[in-house]
C-alpha cells in the first residue's frame, strides 16, 4: 500500500466520521483501531494501549486540566462583574463604549481562562441583553462578542496552545508567551475598527448621554484599576511566573488554580458547591481533551510507521515550491476545513503532517505554530460551523443564526489581516519568547 493511499484514506475516514456527527474522540479511536488492525492485526492492540497510556500520563498534559479548573473557578468567582464595572469606568465618555468594554473584557477573560466558548456564552447571557436594551445595534453587538471571544485561544493561558505544543514537540512555555503579541495586536485592531465604524455610523450606538445615564459604576479611574488588581494578579501568577522563569507551565497552572481560589474567597464566592461544580465541569472537558490528545498522538505514530510523513517530506523536497507559497497553502487548507469540520480534530491531524515540512523550509516553529493557532481561532469564528457562533446562539436564542453569521465576517477579515501582519513581521510573535528564553 503506497503512502499516499494510507494518508488520504486515513484522513478521508476521519472526515467522513466527523461529517456524520461522530464525537471527535470516538472518530479518532475508530481511525486508530482501523490503522492498527490494517498494519499489525490483533497483535497491535498492545501497542495501541501502550501509546494511549503513555500519552495520557505525560506530565506536561497536567497543565490542561489545571488551566480548565482555574477558568471554571474564575467564572464562578464574581471576577467578571468586577472587571466589567471597572472597565466601564475606565473607558469613559466614548460613543459606542460598550463595544469597547466588550472587547477588552473578552481579552481579559481570555487571559484568565482561555475558554472561547465559555466567554461567548457568558457574555451572551449577561452583557449582550444589556447592550441591546440600551439601544446598541444587535448585529454589531454580536460581532464584538464573537471577536472578543475568538481571542481566547490565542491569549495565554491557552489550552489549545498547550495541545499544539505537545503534539508538535515544542516548548509549551514559549508557545504560551508567543500568543501575547498577536493577542494584543488583534485586540487593538478590533478596537480601531469598532471606533471607526461607530464614528461613521453613529446609529450603531445610542446617544452618549443616554448611555451614561444607565451607568451604575462609581468612583475614580484609580479606584477602578485597584478593583481589577486581584484578577490581574492571577494572570501574573500564571504568565508572569512562566516569563520570569520561576515556574514551568504545569507549576504555573497549579499556582493559577490557587490564585483563582483565593480570588473567589476574596469576593466571598468560595464554597464547596462552587468548587464541586467547577471540578465537575473541568473534569468533563479535560477528560475528553486528554482522550482526543492521546488518540491524535497515536495517529501521528501510525503516520511514522507507515512512512507517510517521511514520504510527504520527500515529495515536498522534490517539488520545493517557494516558501511564501507553501506557507499560504499550509494555512489555507485548515482554514477551509475549519469552516465545515471540528477545529480540534483537524488541528491535531494537521500537526504531525506539517512537522516535516516545517523542518524542510526552516520555519521558526514557535512562529509557525502560533500562526496556525490563529487559523484555528478564525475557524471557531467562521460560518457555517464555527463553535463560537453556536455558543453565542445558545446564549441568545432569539437572535437568528443568519444575523450571527453576518456579524462574524468583518472580524474574520480583521483576524486574517492581523495574521498577514504577523507573517510579514515575525517579531510580533517571536520577540517575547526570545526575550523570555526557553521554558
Amino acid at each position: 500500500m503506497t503512502w499516499w493511499i494510507t494518508l488520504s484514506g486515513g484522513i478521508a475516514l476521519l472526515l467522513v466520521l466527523l461529517a456524520l456527527g461522530v464525537p471527535i474522540f470516538v472518530a479518532f479511536l475508530i481511525l486508530n483501531l482501523a490503522g492498527v488492525m490494517a498494519m499489525f492485526g490483533t497483535a497491535g492492540f498492545g501497542l495501541f494501549a501502550n501509546s494511549i497510556y503513555t500519552t495520557a500520563t505525560t506530565g506536561a498534559l497536567t497543565a490542561v486540566p489545571l488551566f480548565i479548573v482555574m477558568g471554571e473557578i474564575l467564572f464562578r468567582s464574581g471576577a467578571m462583574e468586577v472587571l466589567f464595572d471597572s472597565l466601564d469606568r475606565l473607558v469613559g465618555r466614548i460613543r459606542g463604549r460598550q463595544y469597547v468594554v466588550c472587547i477588552l473584557l473578552s481579552a481579559i477573560l481570555g487571559a484568565l481562562s482561555g475558554a472561547a466558548m465559555a466567554v461567548a456564552g457568558l457574555l451572551g447571557r449577561s452583557l449582550f441583553p444589556a447592550m441591546r436594551k440600551r439601544g446598541y445595534d444587535t448585529e454589531f453587538s454580536a460581532g464584538t462578542m464573537l471577536a472578543g471571544a475568538s481571542l481566547d485561544p490565542i491569549i495565554p493561558p491557552s489550552v489549545l496552545a498547550i495541545l499544539v505544543a505537545i503534539t508538535a514537540e515544542v516548548s509549551i512555555g514559549q508557545m504560551l508567551i508567543a500568543g501575547i503579541g498577536p493577542g494584543l495586536l488583534l485586540t487593538g485592531m478590533f478596537l480601531v475598527y469598532v471606533l471607526v465604524r461607530v464614528h461613521f455610523n453613529p446609529k450603531l450606538a445610542p446617544d452618549l448621554a443616554a448611555d451614561l445615564a444607565d451607568r451604575k459604576t462609581a468612583g475614580s479611574a484609580l479606584g477602578a484599576v485597584a478593583r481589577m488588581l486581584p484578577s490581574l494578579l492571577v494572570f501574573f501568577m500564571v504568565m508572569g511566573l512562566i516569563m520570569l522563569g520561576v515556574a514551568t507551565p504545569t507549576e504555573a497552572a497549579a499556582t493559577g488554580v490557587l490564585g483563582a481560589l483565593l480570588l473567589a474567597l476574596f469576593y466571598r464566592r468560595l464554597g464547596w458547591g462552587m468548587v464541586k461544580d467547577a471540578l465537575y465541569a473541568a473534569a468533563t472537558v479535560a477528560s475528553l481533551l486528554l482522550i482526543i490528545m492521546a488518540s491524535a498522538v497515536m495517529f501521528s505514530q501510525l503516520l511514522t510507521v507507515t512512512g507517510a510523513a517521511a514520504a510527504l517530506a520527500e515529495l515536498v523536497t522534490s517539488i520545493r515550491p517557494p516558501a511564501a507559497l507553501m506557507l499560504v497553502a499550509m494555512m489555507a487548507a485548515p482554514f477551509v476545513l475549519f469552516m465545515f469540520l471540528d477545529q480540534l480534530a483537524i488541528m491535531l491531524v494537521m500537526v504531525p503532517i506539517y512537522q516535516p515540512i516545517i523542518k524542510i523550509y526552516g520555519f521558526d516553529e514557535i512562529w509557525f505554530w502560533t500562526l496556525f493557532l490563529i487559523v484555528v481561532t478564525v475557524g471557531g469564528l467562521t460560518p457555517p460551523f464555527g463553535y463560537i457562533l453556536f455558543a453565542l446562539k445558545s446564549a441568545a436564542p432569539d437572535v437568528s443564526l443568519r444575523t450571527i453569521y453576518r456579524a462574524s465576517w468583518p472580524f474574520v477579515r480583521i483576524i486574517l489581516a492581523g495574521m498577514v501582519l504577523c507573517a510579514l513581521f515575525p517579531e510580533v510573535i517571536t520577540f517575547l519568547p526570545r526575550l523570555a528564553g526557553p521554558r
